[in-house]
Protein backbone atom coordinates (compact mmCIF):
# COMPACT_ATOMS: atom_id res chain seq x y z
CA UNK A 1 0.00 0.00 0.00
CA UNK A 2 1.32 3.43 -0.82
CA UNK A 3 0.06 6.87 -0.02
CA UNK A 4 1.60 8.43 -3.14
CA UNK A 5 2.25 7.39 -6.72
CA UNK A 6 5.72 6.27 -7.72
CA UNK A 7 8.24 9.01 -8.39
CA UNK A 8 8.55 9.93 -12.08
CA UNK A 9 12.32 9.98 -11.63
CA UNK A 10 13.20 6.85 -9.67
CA UNK A 11 16.68 6.62 -8.25
CA UNK A 12 18.74 3.85 -9.92
CA UNK A 13 20.07 2.61 -6.57
CA UNK A 14 17.98 -0.01 -4.75
CA UNK A 15 15.44 1.05 -2.15
CA UNK A 16 16.16 -0.53 1.22
CA UNK A 17 14.53 -0.70 4.60
CA UNK A 18 16.47 1.06 7.30
CA UNK A 19 17.46 -0.64 10.54
CA UNK A 20 15.18 -0.18 13.54
CA UNK A 21 17.24 0.69 16.62
CA UNK A 22 17.00 -0.73 20.12
CA UNK A 23 20.05 0.80 21.77
CA UNK A 24 19.19 4.06 23.48
CA UNK A 25 15.43 3.88 22.90
CA UNK A 26 14.74 3.64 26.65
CA UNK A 27 17.59 5.89 27.81
CA UNK A 28 16.28 8.80 29.93
CA UNK A 29 17.18 12.27 28.78
CA UNK A 30 17.19 15.66 30.45
CA UNK A 31 13.77 16.87 31.61
CA UNK A 32 12.10 19.84 30.00
CA UNK A 33 12.98 23.12 31.68
CA UNK A 34 9.26 23.76 32.25
CA UNK A 35 8.03 20.24 33.08
CA UNK A 36 6.49 21.51 36.31
CA UNK A 37 4.21 23.96 34.51
CA UNK A 38 1.96 21.48 32.66
CA UNK A 39 2.25 19.11 35.64
CA UNK A 40 0.99 21.63 38.18
CA UNK A 41 -1.53 23.16 35.76
CA UNK A 42 -3.31 19.87 35.03
CA UNK A 43 -3.44 19.02 38.74
CA UNK A 44 -5.00 22.35 39.68
CA UNK A 45 -7.39 22.41 36.71
CA UNK A 46 -8.54 18.82 37.29
CA UNK A 47 -8.82 19.02 41.07
CA UNK A 48 -11.39 21.82 41.10
CA UNK A 49 -14.13 20.08 39.02
CA UNK A 50 -13.35 16.64 40.50
CA UNK A 51 -13.80 17.83 44.06
CA UNK A 52 -16.98 19.64 43.06
CA UNK A 53 -18.40 16.47 41.50
CA UNK A 54 -17.31 14.49 44.56
CA UNK A 55 -19.28 16.87 46.77
CA UNK A 56 -22.30 16.50 44.48
CA UNK A 57 -21.99 12.71 44.36
CA UNK A 58 -21.67 12.69 40.54
CA UNK A 59 -18.21 11.31 39.87
CA UNK A 60 -19.72 9.41 36.94
CA UNK A 61 -19.44 12.74 35.06
CA UNK A 62 -15.69 13.12 35.63
CA UNK A 63 -14.80 11.97 32.11
CA UNK A 64 -16.58 14.98 30.60
CA UNK A 65 -15.02 17.59 32.85
CA UNK A 66 -11.58 15.97 32.42
CA UNK A 67 -11.95 16.37 28.67
CA UNK A 68 -11.86 20.11 29.27
CA UNK A 69 -9.42 20.30 32.18
CA UNK A 70 -6.78 18.24 30.34
CA UNK A 71 -6.52 21.17 27.92
CA UNK A 72 -4.37 22.75 30.66
CA UNK A 73 -1.51 20.56 29.37
CA UNK A 74 -1.19 22.64 26.21
CA UNK A 75 0.47 25.88 25.06
CA UNK A 76 2.96 26.38 27.90
CA UNK A 77 5.68 27.47 25.46
CA UNK A 78 3.50 30.15 23.86
CA UNK A 79 3.64 33.82 24.90
CA UNK A 80 0.47 34.73 26.76
CA UNK A 81 -1.04 36.77 23.93
CA UNK A 82 -0.77 33.71 21.68
CA UNK A 83 -1.52 31.27 24.50
CA UNK A 84 -4.96 32.78 25.01
CA UNK A 85 -5.83 32.03 21.37
CA UNK A 86 -4.20 28.59 21.29
CA UNK A 87 -5.86 27.41 24.50
CA UNK A 88 -9.24 28.63 23.26
CA UNK A 89 -8.65 26.69 20.05
CA UNK A 90 -7.65 23.56 21.99
CA UNK A 91 -10.82 23.77 24.10
CA UNK A 92 -12.92 24.26 20.96
CA UNK A 93 -11.21 21.31 19.26
CA UNK A 94 -11.72 19.10 22.30
CA UNK A 95 -15.39 20.06 22.52
CA UNK A 96 -15.88 19.34 18.81
CA UNK A 97 -14.19 15.94 19.18
CA UNK A 98 -16.34 15.05 22.17
CA UNK A 99 -19.45 16.20 20.32
CA UNK A 100 -18.73 13.87 17.38
CA UNK A 101 -18.00 10.99 19.74
CA UNK A 102 -21.07 11.47 21.92
CA UNK A 103 -23.47 11.95 19.03
CA UNK A 104 -22.08 8.84 17.31
CA UNK A 105 -22.35 6.81 20.54
CA UNK A 106 -25.96 7.93 20.99
CA UNK A 107 -26.92 6.96 17.43
CA UNK A 108 -25.32 3.50 17.22
CA UNK A 109 -24.02 0.74 19.45
CA UNK A 110 -22.21 -1.04 16.61
CA UNK A 111 -18.59 -1.54 17.72
CA UNK A 112 -17.53 -1.78 14.07
CA UNK A 113 -18.89 1.69 13.35
CA UNK A 114 -17.50 3.12 16.58
CA UNK A 115 -13.98 1.88 15.81
CA UNK A 116 -14.18 3.35 12.29
CA UNK A 117 -15.26 6.73 13.64
CA UNK A 118 -12.54 6.57 16.31
CA UNK A 119 -9.86 5.86 13.69
CA UNK A 120 -11.01 8.75 11.49
CA UNK A 121 -11.17 11.08 14.48
CA UNK A 122 -7.64 10.07 15.51
CA UNK A 123 -6.32 10.77 12.00
CA UNK A 124 -8.03 14.17 11.88
CA UNK A 125 -6.76 15.09 15.33
CA UNK A 126 -3.20 14.04 14.48
CA UNK A 127 -3.23 16.04 11.24
CA UNK A 128 -4.69 19.23 12.73
CA UNK A 129 -2.39 19.19 15.75
CA UNK A 130 0.65 18.79 13.50
CA UNK A 131 -0.57 21.41 11.03
CA UNK A 132 -1.28 24.00 13.71
CA UNK A 133 1.92 23.09 15.59
CA UNK A 134 0.07 23.21 18.87
CA UNK A 135 2.91 21.36 20.57
CA UNK A 136 2.94 18.59 23.17
CA UNK A 137 1.03 16.53 24.11
CA UNK A 138 -0.33 16.87 20.56
CA UNK A 139 -3.25 14.75 19.44
CA UNK A 140 -2.91 12.06 22.10
CA UNK A 141 -5.16 13.69 24.73
CA UNK A 142 -7.83 14.38 22.11
CA UNK A 143 -7.75 10.77 20.92
CA UNK A 144 -7.74 9.31 24.43
CA UNK A 145 -10.79 11.29 25.55
CA UNK A 146 -12.83 11.06 22.34
CA UNK A 147 -12.17 7.33 21.89
CA UNK A 148 -13.28 6.59 25.45
CA UNK A 149 -16.39 8.74 24.90
CA UNK A 150 -17.32 6.69 21.84
CA UNK A 151 -17.76 3.59 23.99
CA UNK A 152 -19.56 5.28 26.89
CA UNK A 153 -23.35 4.70 27.08
CA UNK A 154 -25.05 7.81 25.74
CA UNK A 155 -28.37 9.25 24.61
CA UNK A 156 -28.98 12.32 22.47
CA UNK A 157 -30.69 14.09 25.34
CA UNK A 158 -27.56 13.82 27.49
CA UNK A 159 -25.19 15.25 24.89
CA UNK A 160 -25.81 19.00 25.54
CA UNK A 161 -25.25 18.62 29.29
CA UNK A 162 -22.07 16.60 28.83
CA UNK A 163 -20.70 19.11 26.33
CA UNK A 164 -21.47 21.89 28.82
CA UNK A 165 -19.34 20.06 31.38
CA UNK A 166 -16.50 19.82 28.86
CA UNK A 167 -16.72 23.55 28.15
CA UNK A 168 -16.78 24.30 31.88
CA UNK A 169 -13.66 22.19 32.38
CA UNK A 170 -12.07 23.93 29.40
CA UNK A 171 -12.82 27.33 30.93
CA UNK A 172 -11.07 26.26 34.13
CA UNK A 173 -8.08 25.04 32.08
CA UNK A 174 -7.93 28.36 30.20
CA UNK A 175 -7.90 30.34 33.43
CA UNK A 176 -5.24 28.12 34.98
CA UNK A 177 -3.09 28.33 31.84
CA UNK A 178 -3.32 32.13 31.73
CA UNK A 179 -2.94 32.76 35.47
CA UNK A 180 0.91 32.94 35.48
CA UNK A 181 0.68 36.02 33.25
CA UNK A 182 -0.32 37.98 36.35
CA UNK A 183 3.06 37.20 37.96
CA UNK A 184 5.47 36.85 35.01
CA UNK A 185 3.84 38.33 31.92
CA UNK A 186 6.84 37.72 29.64
CA UNK A 187 8.00 34.36 31.01
CA UNK A 188 7.66 32.30 27.79
CA UNK A 189 9.59 34.83 25.71
CA UNK A 190 12.31 35.05 28.34
CA UNK A 191 12.69 31.27 28.37
CA UNK A 192 12.84 31.09 24.57
CA UNK A 193 15.51 33.80 24.53
CA UNK A 194 17.49 32.02 27.24
CA UNK A 195 17.37 28.78 25.23
CA UNK A 196 18.72 30.60 22.18
CA UNK A 197 21.57 32.13 24.19
CA UNK A 198 22.51 28.80 25.77
CA UNK A 199 22.35 26.99 22.41
CA UNK A 200 24.54 29.65 20.80
CA UNK A 201 27.02 29.29 23.67
CA UNK A 202 27.07 25.50 23.17
CA UNK A 203 27.80 26.02 19.46
CA UNK A 204 30.65 28.41 20.24
CA UNK A 205 32.06 25.83 22.66
CA UNK A 206 31.68 23.06 20.06
CA UNK A 207 33.61 25.06 17.48
CA UNK A 208 36.39 25.69 19.99
CA UNK A 209 36.40 22.06 21.14
CA UNK A 210 36.62 20.80 17.56
CA UNK A 211 39.85 22.68 16.95
CA UNK A 212 37.75 25.66 15.85
CA UNK A 213 36.37 23.61 12.96
CA UNK A 214 32.74 24.62 12.35
CA UNK A 215 32.39 21.72 9.88
CA UNK A 216 33.14 19.01 12.48
CA UNK A 217 30.17 16.65 13.12
CA UNK A 218 29.69 17.81 16.71
CA UNK A 219 29.78 21.44 15.66
CA UNK A 220 27.34 20.75 12.80
CA UNK A 221 24.81 19.28 15.25
CA UNK A 222 25.32 22.14 17.69
CA UNK A 223 24.86 24.67 14.88
CA UNK A 224 21.58 23.07 13.79
CA UNK A 225 20.34 23.09 17.39
CA UNK A 226 21.37 26.72 17.86
CA UNK A 227 19.76 27.77 14.58
CA UNK A 228 16.52 26.09 15.65
CA UNK A 229 16.62 27.74 19.08
CA UNK A 230 17.28 31.19 17.63
CA UNK A 231 14.47 30.73 15.12
CA UNK A 232 12.11 29.61 17.91
CA UNK A 233 13.08 32.67 19.96
CA UNK A 234 12.23 35.00 17.08
CA UNK A 235 8.91 33.21 16.59
CA UNK A 236 8.15 33.62 20.28
CA UNK A 237 8.93 37.33 20.15
CA UNK A 238 6.83 37.77 17.01
CA UNK A 239 3.88 36.20 18.84
CA UNK A 240 4.00 38.49 21.88
CA UNK A 241 1.54 41.05 20.55
CA UNK A 242 1.74 44.79 20.03
CA UNK A 243 1.24 45.60 23.72
CA UNK A 244 4.57 43.97 24.54
CA UNK A 245 6.71 46.06 22.20
CA UNK A 246 9.05 47.37 24.89
CA UNK A 247 9.71 43.98 26.46
CA UNK A 248 10.02 42.40 23.01
CA UNK A 249 12.72 44.87 22.00
CA UNK A 250 14.71 44.25 25.19
CA UNK A 251 14.67 40.49 24.53
CA UNK A 252 15.30 40.96 20.81
CA UNK A 253 18.61 42.63 21.62
CA UNK A 254 19.70 39.39 23.28
CA UNK A 255 18.45 37.21 20.43
CA UNK A 256 20.51 39.39 18.08
CA UNK A 257 23.59 38.52 20.18
CA UNK A 258 22.74 34.83 19.97
CA UNK A 259 22.35 35.19 16.22
CA UNK A 260 25.71 36.95 16.05
CA UNK A 261 27.39 34.14 18.00
CA UNK A 262 25.84 31.65 15.58
CA UNK A 263 27.28 33.63 12.67
CA UNK A 264 30.76 34.24 14.09
CA UNK A 265 31.35 31.61 16.79
CA UNK A 266 35.10 32.23 16.92
CA UNK A 267 34.52 35.71 18.40
CA UNK A 268 31.63 34.77 20.68
CA UNK A 269 31.96 34.66 24.45
CA UNK A 270 30.04 31.60 25.72
CA UNK A 271 30.32 32.78 29.31
CA UNK A 272 28.69 36.09 28.44
CA UNK A 273 25.89 34.34 26.54
CA UNK A 274 25.20 32.06 29.50
CA UNK A 275 25.33 35.01 31.89
CA UNK A 276 22.64 36.78 29.88
CA UNK A 277 20.56 33.59 29.82
CA UNK A 278 20.86 33.23 33.60
CA UNK A 279 19.81 36.85 33.98
CA UNK A 280 16.48 36.07 32.32
CA UNK A 281 15.33 33.84 35.17
CA UNK A 282 12.64 35.15 37.44
CA UNK A 283 11.01 38.53 37.03
CA UNK A 284 14.06 40.80 37.29
CA UNK A 285 15.41 43.21 34.75
CA UNK A 286 16.12 41.96 31.23
CA UNK A 287 19.93 41.96 30.85
CA UNK A 288 21.18 44.63 28.45
CA UNK A 289 24.50 43.92 26.72
CA UNK A 290 27.12 46.63 26.81
CA UNK A 291 28.03 48.11 23.48
CA UNK A 292 25.70 48.90 20.61
CA UNK A 293 25.02 46.34 17.94
CA UNK A 294 25.42 47.91 14.46
CA UNK A 295 22.00 48.87 13.20
CA UNK A 296 20.28 47.59 16.34
CA UNK A 297 17.34 49.95 15.99
CA UNK A 298 16.83 48.91 12.36
CA UNK A 299 16.88 45.29 13.53
CA UNK A 300 14.18 45.92 16.13
CA UNK A 301 12.09 47.94 13.68
CA UNK A 302 12.36 44.98 11.32
CA UNK A 303 10.75 42.79 13.99
CA UNK A 304 7.92 45.32 14.35
CA UNK A 305 7.39 45.35 10.58
CA UNK A 306 7.35 41.55 10.43
CA UNK A 307 4.47 41.47 12.90
CA UNK A 308 2.29 43.05 10.23
CA UNK A 309 3.38 40.55 7.56
CA UNK A 310 1.13 37.88 6.03
CA UNK A 311 0.64 34.58 7.87
CA UNK A 312 0.74 31.16 6.23
CA UNK A 313 -2.89 29.94 6.06
CA UNK A 314 -3.70 26.54 7.56
CA UNK A 315 -5.07 25.17 4.30
CA UNK A 316 -1.64 25.44 2.67
CA UNK A 317 -0.21 23.03 5.25
CA UNK A 318 -2.97 20.55 4.44
CA UNK A 319 -2.93 20.91 0.65
CA UNK A 320 -2.36 17.84 -1.58
CA UNK A 321 1.29 16.85 -1.40
CA UNK A 322 1.61 17.86 2.24
CA UNK A 323 3.94 15.56 4.24
CA UNK A 324 1.24 15.44 6.92
CA UNK A 325 -1.18 13.45 4.79
CA UNK A 326 0.72 10.12 4.65
CA UNK A 327 1.04 10.20 8.45
CA UNK A 328 -2.71 10.85 8.67
CA UNK A 329 -3.36 7.81 6.48
CA UNK A 330 -1.06 5.71 8.66
CA UNK A 331 -2.94 6.84 11.75
CA UNK A 332 -6.34 5.99 10.30
CA UNK A 333 -5.25 2.56 9.04
CA UNK A 334 -3.28 1.64 12.15
CA UNK A 335 -6.02 2.68 14.56
CA UNK A 336 -8.68 0.82 12.60
CA UNK A 337 -6.58 -2.37 12.42
CA UNK A 338 -5.84 -2.21 16.14
CA UNK A 339 -9.47 -1.58 17.09
CA UNK A 340 -10.85 -4.36 14.92
CA UNK A 341 -8.21 -6.82 16.10
CA UNK A 342 -9.15 -6.04 19.69
CA UNK A 343 -12.81 -6.68 18.85
CA UNK A 344 -11.90 -9.98 17.22
CA UNK A 345 -10.09 -11.04 20.39
CA UNK A 346 -13.18 -10.28 22.45
CA UNK A 347 -11.69 -7.38 24.41
CA UNK A 348 -14.38 -5.16 25.89
CA UNK A 349 -12.43 -1.92 25.45
CA UNK A 350 -11.13 -1.75 21.87
CA UNK A 351 -10.48 1.98 22.25
CA UNK A 352 -7.38 1.13 24.34
CA UNK A 353 -5.83 -0.63 21.35
CA UNK A 354 -6.92 2.26 19.12
CA UNK A 355 -5.32 4.85 21.42
CA UNK A 356 -2.13 2.79 21.67
CA UNK A 357 -1.80 2.78 17.88
CA UNK A 358 -2.59 6.51 17.67
CA UNK A 359 0.10 7.34 20.23
CA UNK A 360 2.86 5.80 18.11
CA UNK A 361 2.83 7.90 14.97
CA UNK A 362 5.76 10.24 14.62
CA UNK A 363 7.50 11.86 11.65
CA UNK A 364 8.90 8.58 10.27
CA UNK A 365 8.97 4.81 10.74
CA UNK A 366 12.09 4.82 12.92
CA UNK A 367 10.63 7.28 15.41
CA UNK A 368 7.32 5.40 15.34
CA UNK A 369 9.18 2.17 16.17
CA UNK A 370 10.96 3.92 19.04
CA UNK A 371 7.64 5.14 20.41
CA UNK A 372 6.18 1.64 20.08
CA UNK A 373 8.97 0.12 22.20
CA UNK A 374 8.61 2.89 24.76
CA UNK A 375 4.82 2.51 24.88
CA UNK A 376 4.93 -1.25 25.44
CA UNK A 377 7.58 -1.06 28.17
CA UNK A 378 5.87 1.84 29.92
CA UNK A 379 2.42 0.24 29.80
CA UNK A 380 3.61 -3.14 31.08
CA UNK A 381 5.31 -1.51 34.06
CA UNK A 382 2.30 0.79 34.43
CA UNK A 383 -0.15 -2.10 34.90
CA UNK A 384 2.08 -3.41 37.69
CA UNK A 385 1.92 0.05 39.25
CA UNK A 386 -1.87 -0.06 38.93
CA UNK A 387 -1.97 -3.42 40.72
CA UNK A 388 -0.06 -1.85 43.60
CA UNK A 389 -2.15 1.35 43.70
CA UNK A 390 -5.62 -0.17 43.22
CA UNK A 391 -6.14 -1.34 46.85
CA UNK A 392 -5.64 2.21 48.15
CA UNK A 393 -7.67 3.79 45.33
CA UNK A 394 -10.58 1.45 46.07
CA UNK A 395 -10.85 2.68 49.66
CA UNK A 396 -13.12 5.49 48.46
CA UNK A 397 -13.74 8.13 45.83
CA UNK A 398 -11.58 10.73 47.58
CA UNK A 399 -8.63 8.31 47.50
CA UNK A 400 -9.37 7.62 43.83
CA UNK A 401 -9.20 11.34 43.03
CA UNK A 402 -5.94 11.74 44.96
CA UNK A 403 -4.35 8.83 43.07
CA UNK A 404 -5.37 10.29 39.70
CA UNK A 405 -3.99 13.73 40.57
CA UNK A 406 -0.67 12.32 41.80
CA UNK A 407 -0.32 10.16 38.68
CA UNK A 408 -1.15 13.11 36.40
CA UNK A 409 1.62 15.13 38.02
CA UNK A 410 4.05 12.23 37.79
CA UNK A 411 3.28 11.65 34.13
CA UNK A 412 4.16 15.23 33.18
CA UNK A 413 7.21 15.19 35.44
CA UNK A 414 8.62 12.09 33.74
CA UNK A 415 7.39 12.09 30.15
CA UNK A 416 9.88 14.69 28.93
CA UNK A 417 12.76 12.49 30.13
CA UNK A 418 11.49 9.57 28.07
CA UNK A 419 8.03 8.62 26.88
CA UNK A 420 8.09 5.22 28.60
CA UNK A 421 8.69 6.83 31.99
CA UNK A 422 5.61 8.99 31.56
CA UNK A 423 3.60 5.95 30.43
CA UNK A 424 4.34 4.29 33.77
CA UNK A 425 2.10 6.95 35.35
CA UNK A 426 -0.32 7.46 32.45
CA UNK A 427 -1.31 3.77 32.33
CA UNK A 428 -2.57 3.41 35.91
CA UNK A 429 -4.23 6.83 35.67
CA UNK A 430 -6.14 5.76 32.54
CA UNK A 431 -7.22 2.56 34.30
CA UNK A 432 -8.38 4.47 37.38
CA UNK A 433 -10.39 6.93 35.27
CA UNK A 434 -12.59 4.04 34.15
CA UNK A 435 -13.51 3.43 37.82
CA UNK A 436 -15.10 6.78 38.61
CA UNK A 437 -18.49 5.35 37.65
CA UNK A 438 -17.91 2.09 39.56
CA UNK A 439 -15.02 0.11 40.99
CA UNK A 440 -13.95 -2.88 38.88
CA UNK A 441 -11.85 -6.01 39.24
CA UNK A 442 -8.16 -5.05 38.81
CA UNK A 443 -7.26 -8.38 37.21
CA UNK A 444 -9.75 -7.92 34.38
CA UNK A 445 -8.58 -4.36 33.69
CA UNK A 446 -4.92 -5.41 33.70
CA UNK A 447 -5.47 -8.29 31.27
CA UNK A 448 -7.46 -6.14 28.86
CA UNK A 449 -4.87 -3.37 28.99
CA UNK A 450 -1.91 -5.68 28.36
CA UNK A 451 -3.59 -7.36 25.38
CA UNK A 452 -4.72 -4.07 23.88
CA UNK A 453 -1.27 -2.55 24.34
CA UNK A 454 0.43 -5.39 22.48
CA UNK A 455 -2.21 -5.46 19.74
CA UNK A 456 -2.13 -1.70 19.26
CA UNK A 457 1.67 -1.50 19.23
CA UNK A 458 2.22 -4.38 16.81
CA UNK A 459 -0.47 -3.33 14.33
CA UNK A 460 0.37 0.36 14.71
CA UNK A 461 3.99 -0.20 13.73
CA UNK A 462 2.91 -2.60 10.96
CA UNK A 463 0.69 0.11 9.48
CA UNK A 464 3.59 2.57 9.55
CA UNK A 465 5.71 0.09 7.59
CA UNK A 466 3.00 -0.87 5.10
CA UNK A 467 1.66 2.61 4.38
CA UNK A 468 4.76 4.01 2.76
CA UNK A 469 5.60 7.69 2.82
CA UNK A 470 7.41 8.26 -0.45
CA UNK A 471 6.75 11.98 -0.07
CA UNK A 472 9.39 12.26 2.65
CA UNK A 473 12.19 12.46 0.07
CA UNK A 474 10.14 14.77 -2.13
CA UNK A 475 9.55 17.06 0.83
CA UNK A 476 13.27 17.09 1.59
CA UNK A 477 14.07 18.01 -2.02
CA UNK A 478 11.48 20.77 -1.89
CA UNK A 479 13.04 22.00 1.35
CA UNK A 480 16.46 22.08 -0.34
CA UNK A 481 15.02 24.17 -3.17
CA UNK A 482 13.30 26.51 -0.71
CA UNK A 483 16.53 26.95 1.27
CA UNK A 484 18.49 27.70 -1.90
CA UNK A 485 15.93 30.28 -3.00
CA UNK A 486 15.92 31.91 0.44
CA UNK A 487 19.71 32.05 0.33
CA UNK A 488 19.66 33.66 -3.12
CA UNK A 489 17.11 36.22 -1.93
CA UNK A 490 19.25 37.05 1.10
CA UNK A 491 22.33 37.43 -1.09
CA UNK A 492 20.40 39.75 -3.37
CA UNK A 493 19.49 41.91 -0.37
CA UNK A 494 23.12 41.90 0.74
CA UNK A 495 24.15 43.17 -2.69
CA UNK A 496 21.55 45.96 -2.51
CA UNK A 497 20.62 48.44 0.18
CA UNK A 498 17.34 47.18 1.62
CA UNK A 499 16.49 45.92 5.12
CA UNK A 500 18.07 42.54 5.63
CA UNK A 501 16.09 41.35 8.67
CA UNK A 502 13.06 39.77 6.89
CA UNK A 503 15.31 38.01 4.37
CA UNK A 504 17.52 36.70 7.14
CA UNK A 505 14.60 35.31 9.12
CA UNK A 506 13.14 33.68 6.01
CA UNK A 507 16.50 32.03 5.37
CA UNK A 508 16.76 30.89 8.99
CA UNK A 509 13.26 29.41 8.84
CA UNK A 510 14.09 27.63 5.57
CA UNK A 511 17.24 26.11 7.09
CA UNK A 512 15.32 24.90 10.15
CA UNK A 513 12.67 23.38 7.87
CA UNK A 514 15.39 21.73 5.76
CA UNK A 515 16.97 20.10 8.81
CA UNK A 516 13.58 18.85 10.03
CA UNK A 517 12.74 17.44 6.57
CA UNK A 518 16.14 15.72 6.31
CA UNK A 519 15.79 14.15 9.75
CA UNK A 520 12.27 12.93 8.92
CA UNK A 521 13.34 11.39 5.61
CA UNK A 522 16.44 9.77 7.16
CA UNK A 523 14.24 7.58 9.37
CA UNK A 524 11.67 6.62 6.73
CA UNK A 525 11.48 3.19 5.09
CA UNK A 526 11.30 2.31 1.41
CA UNK A 527 12.88 5.55 0.24
CA UNK A 528 14.99 6.10 -2.82
CA UNK A 529 18.52 7.27 -2.08
CA UNK A 530 18.52 10.53 -0.17
CA UNK A 531 20.38 13.58 -1.57
CA UNK A 532 22.46 13.88 1.59
CA UNK A 533 25.30 15.77 -0.08
CA UNK A 534 22.86 18.33 -1.46
CA UNK A 535 21.42 18.81 2.01
CA UNK A 536 24.87 19.30 3.50
CA UNK A 537 25.89 21.74 0.76
CA UNK A 538 22.63 23.71 1.05
CA UNK A 539 22.95 23.93 4.83
CA UNK A 540 26.56 25.09 4.77
CA UNK A 541 25.95 27.65 2.03
CA UNK A 542 22.82 28.87 3.79
CA UNK A 543 24.58 29.28 7.12
CA UNK A 544 27.45 31.17 5.44
CA UNK A 545 24.94 33.59 3.94
CA UNK A 546 23.10 33.77 7.26
CA UNK A 547 26.37 34.73 8.94
CA UNK A 548 26.96 37.40 6.33
CA UNK A 549 23.54 38.94 6.98
CA UNK A 550 24.40 39.23 10.67
CA UNK A 551 27.85 40.68 10.05
CA UNK A 552 26.59 43.20 7.53
CA UNK A 553 26.30 46.79 8.79
CA UNK A 554 22.54 47.42 8.75
CA UNK A 555 21.05 49.84 6.32
CA UNK A 556 24.11 49.90 4.01
CA UNK A 557 24.96 48.11 0.82
CA UNK A 558 28.33 46.99 -0.40
CA UNK A 559 30.76 44.53 1.11
CA UNK A 560 29.71 42.42 4.07
CA UNK A 561 32.60 43.48 6.22
CA UNK A 562 32.61 43.93 9.94
CA UNK A 563 35.55 43.77 12.28
CA UNK A 564 34.84 41.03 14.87
CA UNK A 565 34.51 42.39 18.36
CA UNK A 566 36.85 40.95 20.98
CA UNK A 567 35.41 38.74 23.66
CA UNK A 568 34.10 40.59 26.66
CA UNK A 569 34.58 39.32 30.17
CA UNK A 570 31.58 37.51 31.60
CA UNK A 571 31.56 39.85 34.57
CA UNK A 572 31.00 42.82 32.25
CA UNK A 573 28.58 40.99 29.96
CA UNK A 574 25.47 42.83 30.96
CA UNK A 575 24.19 45.67 32.99
CA UNK A 576 20.92 45.58 34.88
CA UNK A 577 18.86 48.00 32.82
CA UNK A 578 15.12 47.40 33.38
CA UNK A 579 13.19 46.98 30.17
Amino acid sequence: MSSTPPSPHPDPRPVRARRLPLVGVLRPGRPSDIWFKPASSVVVATALPNLTLLALGRLDLVMYTMAGTFCALYAHNFPYAARARVLAGVVAGMTASIAVALVTASLTSSAVVLVAVGALLAAAQKTLCDATRVGPPGHLIFTFISSASLFAPQSLGQVPGHLALTLAGGAVAWLVGMAPALVRPHGPERRATARALNAAAAYADACTGAARDAAAPGAERARAAAAGAVHAAWQSLLATGVRSAQARRALARLVVRAEEALAVPETADPDALRAWAAGLRGTGAVPRPRGAHPGEEEELLGVDAELAGPKVPLWRRLAPGSPLLPVALRTAVGCALAGYASLALGIGRPYWALVTAASLYQANVTLTWNRGVQRVVGNLIGVLAFAAIAPFAHLGHAELIVCCLVLAFGAEALITRNYWLGSVCVTPMALLVTEFARFQQPGELILDRVVDTLVGAVLGVAAAVLVTNRRATDHMENAITAAERAREAAEAVLAGAGPVEPARRRLAAALVELRAAADAAAGEWWQRALPEQRVLAAERAGHRTLAATVRRPHGHGGENVQVPRPRAGAADAWEGARA
